[in-house]
């Protein structure tokens, strides 16, 4: 396996989407207590980075929510416990959030590169509303890169060896026989397409009912694809699976091939469309002062979702 040389480059992306999703907070778009922790500058962001963010926030959550109320109308002692399972986590903070409105699932695990989930821990550790939110009896390790907690685990490994995937599995006590849903977002498209092939079938086979939410980068050959990759190849950080999977078929392709039953993508134009309300989307035109749109894509499995987004 090559030497990930560009980890403090992907740190410095993972602080660059911190600061983009402060930006949408600080606009009204979204409610997020909690990413200030994580960003160091707060800067303002044009509308259609705005927009994007929030339009991948908002299909996440609803699909999420979704998945973590699909049995609410049975009584609490019937309902089936859940778990979610956060591929190259960095600084999301989701379970945070979920935390605050009671709707946690009964496991959430987090997992990246220890040189992420160190820093990670240490946040955690050194900011008290992070760390009461992850349970007063959590034993948080700045030095591993990890916290673990009844419900709530943080832990580091190379997700393209799928053996320590399994090891780590079985630390974070996950039941593959419960619900997952899976969420992978600007992660596989960064690894070779074969390790992206073995995670995706390895989902499909350690978990016996589960959703598997991506959200990644297509279209590499059109003006706009074309400058983001020089972009990020200028920075260390190339798509390495971009021309693999580089449009919605292929992405689908990528899963069904794998062993999951179903697999739908859209682009973020329909999810901005399908997903925001008018009245919501008036709203943020006001706010940006004009209407932007922007193509993308989304993924659904399962009853699984999984999302494509330049």
């Amino acid at each position: 396996m090559r030497s990930w040389s560009w980890l403090e480059d992907n740190i410095i992306i993972l602080e660059v989407c911190g600061k983009n999703v402060l930006s949408c907070v600080k606009k009204g778009y979204m409610k997020d207590d909690y990413v200030h922790f994580f960003v160091r500058r707060p800067v303002r962001r044009s509308p259609i980075i705005n927009r994007g963010y929030f339009s991948r926030f908002a299909a996440l959550r609803k699909l999420l929510f979704q998945f973590l109320n699909s049995d609410a109308n049975l009584e609490e002692d019937r309902r089936t416990k859940k778990q979610v399972l956060s591929l190259g986590a960095g600084f999301d903070t989701t379970y945070f959030q979920l935390q605050e409105e009671g709707k946690a699932p009964d496991l959430y695990v987090e997992l990246d590169f220890k040189e992420v989930t160190t820093k990670k821990a240490a946040l955690i550790e050194i900011h008290g509303q992070l760390r009461e939110k992850v349970g007063a009896t959590a034993l948080i390790s700045r030095e591993k890169g990890e916290v673990l907690g009844d419900h709530y685990k943080l832990l580091p490994v190379d997700l393209r060896d799928i053996q320590k995937l399994d090891d780590v599995i079985a630390l974070a006590n996950l039941d593959p026989s419960l619900p997952t849903f899976i969420i992978a977002e600007c992660v596989l498209i960064y690894l070779d397409p074969d390790s992206s092939r073995a995670i995706v079938g390895w989902a499909s086979k350690t978990f016996s009912t589960a959703v598997f939410f991506l959200y990644e980068q297509i279209h590499p050959d059109d003006a706009f694809g074309e400058q983001m990759i020089r972009n990020l190849e200028s920075r260390g950080c190339g798509l390495l699976g971009i021309y693999a999977t580089p449009t919605l078929e292929a992405k689908e392709r990528l899963f069904l091939e794998q062993g999951w039953q179903r697999a739908v993508a859209w682009d973020m134009l329909r999810v901005y469309s399908k997903f925001i309300d008018a009245q919501e989307r008036r709203r943020h035109a006001g706010e940006d002062g004009r209407e932007i749109m922007w193509p993308c894509a989304v993924k659904n499995d399962i009853n699984k979702i999984l999302e494509v987004f330049y």
